[in-house]
C-alpha cells in the first residue's frame, strides 16, 4: 500500500515545527503589544455564511463538505442528471472548509453582538482551506495569523496595523515592501471607465497582474466586456512611477480633471493621511503605493494593504485592508472593519530560504544529561526538576548506554549542551559541561550550571 497525504497539504517533522511555532510565538507577542485579544473559530462554517463574501473566483475554491449520511435522498434524478452544480451542491453539501478567517470573524461579531465591546480588537492563528491548484508557495492547507479591528472608521487603526506589519518582520528578520493602495480609488478608476458596474471584474483581473503581466490582464479585461478605450484609460494609472507623493499628486491630478471623482479622491485622501501618521513614526520597512494591487477579495472597500518579501521569488506574505459592509451581509449594518493576515507557511518558505531562524529556534531542549546508571539518574533528574523550575529546558537519555551513543543522540537533536554526571561529579556536588558545538568541557557548580544554561 503506498500512504501519502493530499496535494497541497504537508506533514511537520518536530524540527519544522519548532520553527513554525517560533514565527507563531513572535506574531502572537506582537498582537499581544498591541491590545489584540484572541478568539478561535470552528474549521467548517455553513456555505450559506461563506458563499458569496470571495467573488466568483473565490466561490469555486471553497471546499465543500458533503452532507452526513445518505446525501443524495433528497435529491431529484433529473437534477443528477442536469449540468447545474450550485443546485446540485445546495442539496448535498450545507457545509464547507473555512476559506480564510475573515469572514468567520463577521459572523462572529455579529452572533456575538452583545457580548463584544466596540471597537473589537481581535487576533487569530488558525488552519485555513482552499480548493486551489497547488505550486510553489501555495498551499491547500495553510495557517493564517490574523488582527482586524471591527466598530471604528479611524485610520489610526490602519496605520497600527502597519506598525504590527513592521515590527512582525523586523523580529522575524525579513526585509519586506509593504504595498499599499485603496479600493476607492480603484472604483475611481471604474467612474472614469464607466464600467462602475463592473469593478468587480476589473479588481479581479488587475489582482493577477504580478502573476501573469499586463497584456493578459488586458485580454481578461477584454474577455469581460471592457472596450480598448476604456483599458487605455485604465492602463497608465496601473503604470504610474515616481515616489509616493509623486503618485499622489499624479492620481489627484486625473481624477480632477472633468468630472470630479469624489470616490477616487477620498481613498487618496486616505492614504494620504496614513502615511502622513507614518512619517512621523519610526518605521524601518519600505511603503510603496502601488495602483495595480487590488486584492480580488470583494468585501474590501477602503485601503488595501500587501507585503513582498525582498528578494525572494514568492506571493505575498501579508495582506488585508478595510471592509465596511461586511457584517452588514449578515444583518449588522454600519460596523466597519480593518484588519491584516499574514501567511505563516509563506514566512517559513522565505525564513527557510534566506537562513533567518535563530539556532536556538532548531531545538527545544537546552540540555541533556548523559545516563551512567541508576544512582546517577536520580542525581540528574533531581537536578533537572531544578533546572526545569527556572524555565531551563532539560531531558535525560532514556536508559544506560555508551557516552559516544547519547553524544550522537544529541548532536542529531541540535541539544547545545550534554551533563556527564557520574560517581566522581555526585561526590563532589559537581557536574561536566560539555558544549556541543565547541567540543569543549569543564566542571561546573550547580549555580554556575544555571547561569551558563541561561546565556543566550
Amino acid at each position: 500500500m503506498s500512504l501519502s497525504i493530499p496535494k497541497g497539504t504537508r506533514d511537520f517533522s518536530p524540527e519544522e515545527m519548532v520553527k513554525r511555532n517560533y514565527i507563531f510565538d513572535t506574531i502572537k507577542n506582537v498582537f499581544k503589544l498591541y491590545g489584540y485579544l484572541p478568539i478561535e473559530t470552528p474549521a467548517m462554517e455553513n456555505l450559506s455564511t461563506l458563499m458569496g463574501k470571495y467573488g466568483e473566483e473565490g466561490d469555486k475554491l471553497l471546499f465543500k463538505i458533503l452532507n452526513s449520511g445518505n446525501f443524495l435522498q433528497n435529491v431529484s434524478s433529473e437534477l443528477l442528471a442536469g449540468d447545474k452544480i450550485p443546485a446540485l451542491t445546495n442539496k448535498i453539501s450545507e457545509k464547507g472548509l473555512r476559506y480564510d478567517l475573515t469572514v468567520p470573524f463577521a459572523r462572529y461579531v455579529v452572533q456575538h453582538r452583545n457580548e463584544i465591546v466596540l471597537p473589537f480588537k481581535r487576533c487569530q492563528i488558525q488552519p485555513v482551506w482552499r480548493a486551489d491548484r497547488p505550486q510553489k508557495g501555495r498551499y491547500r492547507e495553510f495557517f493564517q495569523c490574523d488582527a482586524d479591528v471591527v466598530g471604528s472608521v479611524s485610520l489610526l487603526n490602519e496605520t497600527e496595523l502597519l506598525q504590527i506589519i513592521d515590527t512582525v518582520f523586523s523580529k522575524l528578520g525579513i526585509d519586506v515592501t509593504v504595498k499599499l493602495n485603496n479600493r476607492k480609488i480603484l472604483a475611481g478608476i471604474a467612474e472614469l471607465m464607466e464600467q462602475s458596474e463592473k469593478l468587480a471584474d476589473i479588481t479581479t483581473a488587475i489582482d493577477k497582474i504580478e502573476k501573469t503581466g499586463l497584456e493578459e490582464v488586458k485580454k481578461e479585461l477584454a474577455l469581460r466586456g471592457i472596450s480598448e478605450k476604456q483599458i487605455a484609460v485604465l492602463e497608465p494609472i496601473l503604470c504610474l512611477s515616481g515616489n509616493n507623493e509623486e503618485k499622489l499628486k499624479k492620481l489627484e491630478e486625473i481624477f480632477s480633471c472633468g468630472e470630479v471623482s469624489q470616490t477616487a479622491m477620498t481613498g487618496i485622501s486616505e492614504i494620504r493621511h496614513i502615511l502622513e501618521y507614518i512619517n512621523e513614526l519610526e518605521y524601518s520597512s519600505t511603503i510603496e503605493i502601488d495602483l495595480s494591487l487590488a486584492r480580488g477579495l470583494n468585501y474590501y472597500t477602503g485601503a488595501i494593504i500587501e507585503v513582498k518579501a525582498c528578494n525572494v521569488e514568492i506571493g505575498s506574505i501579508c495582506g488585508g485592508g478595510r471592509y465596511d459592509n461586511l457584517t452588514g451581509i449578515f444583518g449588522m449594518k454600519d460596523v466597519s472593519g480593518v484588519g491584516i493576515s499574514f501567511g505563516a507557511d509563506r514566512i517559513y518558505d522565505v525564513m527557510t530560504a534566506k537562513n533567518l531562524f535563530p539556532e536556538s529556534s532548531v531545538g527545544t531542549t537546552r540540555v541533556m544529561f548523559a545516563n551512567f546508571g541508576q544512582k546517577e539518574e536520580i542525581y540528574c533528574m533531581k537536578t533537572m526538576q531544578k533546572l526545569r523550575a527556572d524555565g531551563i529546558s532539560a531531558e535525560i537519555y532514556p536508559e544506560y548506554a555508551k557516552l559516544k551513543k547519547q553524544l550522537e543522540y544529541a548532536d542529531k537533536k541540535n541539544i547545545p549542551f550534554v551533563v556527564i554526571a557520574g560517581e566522581d561529579e555526585i561526590k563532589s556536588g559537581k557536574f561536566m559541561l560539555k558544549n556541543m558545538k565547541h567540543k569543549t568541557q569543564e566542571e561546573v557548580t550547580f549555580a554556575d550550571l544555571t547561569r551558563r544554561l541561561s546565556e543566550k
